[in-house]
């Protein structure tokens, strides 16, 4: 019996935002599956594919990843709000639960690490929540920056709290709201 072999597809994109530093994108083709940050190296890509994707065969291939880049980029470049791409997200049934509910934060809106421990159905599990945003394998696509801290802070980012608050500009900080709380500002 043969080993059976995942393709991830992979390409690196670079932006004006994040300086000369590349975003490594990996995809099956079931989907998105891995965005890297600007401060993560292409070997940070791999070791999550390799504990992630059983038997995966990394190919460096633009085609496969032309729509991803292409809306991804739109984003960056502020003339898209929303993604429309299939996701394969790679986690635990918790994790899962929370990358789902990050996606359902709109655009230029952020929401408190309680806020989507509630969602989640696990209201007390505000730690595991932000460990499971931190895990977060698709950012910005998956938008773990909209997460703050309850007091309206910009709390630890995988990213970087610069990386962070430049996304959060781009999404019009100045009209961003936590859900029930008051505004926030830098």
């Amino acid at each position: 019996m043969g080993k059976t072999t995942t393709e991830v597809y992979w390409t690196a994109i670079r932006h004006p935002k994040f300086g000369d530093r590349p975003l490594y994108l990996a995809a099956t083709k079931q989907g998105l599956c891995r965005i890297t940050w600007p401060n993560e190296s292409f070997d940070t890509l791999t070791t999550w594919v390799v504990k992630h994707i059983p038997g995966a065969v990394l190919t460096n291939d633009q085609e496969p990843l032309s729509e991803y880049v292409g809306q991804l980029k739109e984003y960056l470049e502020g003339t898209r709000q929303t993604f429309d791409l299939p996701l394969d997200m790679r986690g635990t049934k918790f994790q899962t639960a929370v990358w789902q509910a990050l996606t359902r934060i709109p655009y230029g809106e952020t929401r408190s690490y309680s806020d989507i421990a509630g969602e989640v159905g696990s209201p007390a599990a505000v730690r595991a929540v932000g460990t499971a945003n931190g895990a977060n394998p698709i950012p910005i696509v998956v938008p773990c920056h909209r997460v703050i801290g309850k007091s309206s802070a910009l709390t630890g980012f995988r990213g970087g709290l610069q990386v962070k608050q430049e996304l959060l500009r781009l999404e019009g900080f100045e009209n961003f709201t936590l859900k029930g709380h008051a505004r926030f500002q830098f």
